[in-house]
């Protein structure tokens, strides 16, 4: 389909015949003689005077060719353009930050798997989460580590490759050997600052006490909430230890209310898979359709049209005049 970017453009198509009666004709002066006795000797001669100015007749060929050039040059200001069929691109509408706990007390080899066998909290953790990742595709997704301080390993992308090789390549202790829930949240209220779209989403995971916060957790949570920030928080580890190894169920219970999420807990491999997929279905993925139909531009081609038609009657004139000149 082939339609008119701006149709207005043929409003100029009569300009030249309006010029045409609204302005006198162009005159070219001539060379002349002029001597007493003008009219007797015309007369005797039997010569007609011409005039001092005349208008310059235009040949069919000239005519002809002036109006097609003018109506391909208008036609390609109204800017011709092919339509393609119509595409249509799902795109997200929703952001996902992961923040994993990487404190010393995830080096415990207490997580239970399938097989009856125990391994690294935070090696059970990165199996459980990496299927997660790969199930998020279409969405924006971002990775905080923290410990002792929070980091943003990586920003929102929806390059999920990235995201699940840095998880791999984190290392307990890497970030400090405490807890900071608090500024874990800070920092993923910094990084949603970047985004624009409604539906956000935090989720937590930490096997610890806050111990190493500049910002309270709740605080934290409260300007979450009041950043349409929703988070989902998720507890491993031993409730029953002592000191920071104990993981703070109170707190994460009072994160996850404070901003409408939930809270779960898990002990195992198989518990924490399950924790993921009913976050899947409590905050099921928002998908945005946007539709376009690609435009061609076909502008140059009445441009070249009414070149080629110019200098074709140009050369045709000209060579008429050459002709002329021979003869005479």
């Amino acid at each position: 389909m082939i339609t008119l970017a701006f149709p207005w453009a043929l409003l100029l198509l009569p300009l030249p015949l309006l010029l045409w009666f609204l302005f006198p004709p162009h005159r070219e002066h001539v060379p002349a003689l002029r001597f007493p006795f003008f009219r007797r000797i015309v007369e005797t001669a039997g010569s007609k005077p011409g005039e001092g100015a005349v208008v310059l007749s235009r040949t069919r060929l000239q005519m002809g060719g002036a109006i097609l050039v003018w109506l391909l040059l208008v036609l390609a200001l109204a800017r011709p353009e092919r339509l393609g069929e119509p595409v249509e691109i799902n795109k997200s509408a929703r952001d996902v930050i992961l923040a994993i706990d990487i404190s010393g007390s995830m080096d415990a080899k207490d997580f239970n798997t399938p097989a009856g066998t125990r391994k690294q909290r935070l090696e059970g953790v990165r199996g459980v989460v990496d299927d997660f990742i790969a199930g998020r595709q279409g969405d924006r997704m971002a990775l905080i580590v923290f410990g002792s301080k929070a980091y943003l390993q990586a920003p929102l992308t929806e390059d999920l490759r990235t995201i699940s090789e840095l998880l791999n390549q984190t290392k307990v202790g890497m970030a400090g050997p405490h807890t900071a829930l608090g500024d874990a949240v800070g920092l993923a209220i910094r990084t949603f600052e970047a985004s624009d779209i409604k539906q956000r989403l935090l989720i937590l995971l930490s096997d610890g006490t806050d111990t190493a916060s500049r910002m309270s957790p709740v605080n934290a949570a409260e300007i979450a909430n009041d950043q349409d920030i929703e988070i989902y928080t998720i507890g491993v580890g031993d409730p029953n230890a002592s000191g920071e190894d104990r993981v703070d169920l109170a707190t994460l219970k009072d994160i996850a209310s404070r901003t409408g999420g939930q809270y779960f807990f898990a002990e195992d491999e198989q518990g924490l898979q399950q924790v993921y997929d009913r976050i899947d279905q409590l905050a099921p993925r928002q998908v945005e359709t946007l539709s376009y139909r690609p435009r061609q531009a076909l502008a140059f081609l009445p441009l070249a049209a009414a070149s080629m038609i110019g200098t074709m009657t140009v050369a045709w004139l000209s060579l008429g005049n050459a002709r002329r000149r021979q003869r005479a």
